[in-house]
């Protein structure tokens, strides 16, 4: 992994980081846990094993956050052969926005408007698209090229970074991340406990005791 920190809250509020103003800014793209183990959320997008596994590992992460980037890169191949392929463990992916937040939260919508089937794919490429993100691509392009990728029209991308309902929707799963201790991407629960390490050892040693009860 990379040496620098996760990515990590000051003072944010605890209402919608995405609404009103952010909402606005993202018509302009389209213009240019705590303890008690897992409890299932509505939105949650999973892989491997099914609902109501015996282990379940839980991601909160972003699609603009540099950090989550190089976990995807650099553990999860890793860490989907051992757990996800081989169905040991439930593997979800929650959505926590991370500055620019108009630009997570609209690639977040165009994950889901993709379909379920594309959604890993849709995430994993923007998070892979990153330098073009922050290297002076109109953030707009790369997210349009994407969703065309993944079989949208450029009507389709407009009309769903535009969706206001899908938009507090995500807004509620934000909430729900920040009700539940989380302050920074990426971070990792094991059936509901906060690993402070998202090492594939750190994840493999709860992940595993868990397995083994």
């Amino acid at each position: 992994m990379r040496p620098s920190k996760p990515f990590k809250f000051g003072s944010m509020s605890r209402r919608a980081a995405i609404t009103g103003a952010a909402l606005a800014a993202m018509a302009t793209l389209s213009a240019c846990g705590g303890g008690g183990g897992y409890q299932e959320a509505e939105g949650d997008m999973g892989l491997g094993a099914a609902k109501g596994a015996k282990v379940t590992v839980v991601e909160y992460a972003s699609v603009t956050c540099s950090h989550c980037a190089a976990w995807q890169e650099e553990v999860w191949p890793q860490f989907k052969a051992k757990y996800v392929d081989t169905n040991k463990i439930r593997y979800v992916f929650r959505e926590f926005p991370t500055p620019p937040v108009p630009v997570a939260a609209a690639g977040f919508l165009v994950a889901r408007c993709a379909g379920e089937d594309k959604y890993f794919d849709v995430i994993h490429e923007i998070m892979a698209s990153q330098a073009e993100i922050f290297g002076g691509t109109p953030p707009r392009n790369v997210l349009l090229r994407i969703a065309q990728g993944a079989g949208l029209s450029e009507a389709q991308f407009t009309a769903c970074v535009t969706d206001t309902k899908a938009a507090e929707a995500l807004d509620k799963r934000v909430k729900a991340g920040i009700d539940a201790g989380v302050d920074g991407t990426p971070s990792f629960f094991v059936n509901g406990e906060k690993v402070a390490d998202s090492s594939l050892t750190s994840l493999s040693a709860k992940i595993d005791a868990a397995l083994a009860k």
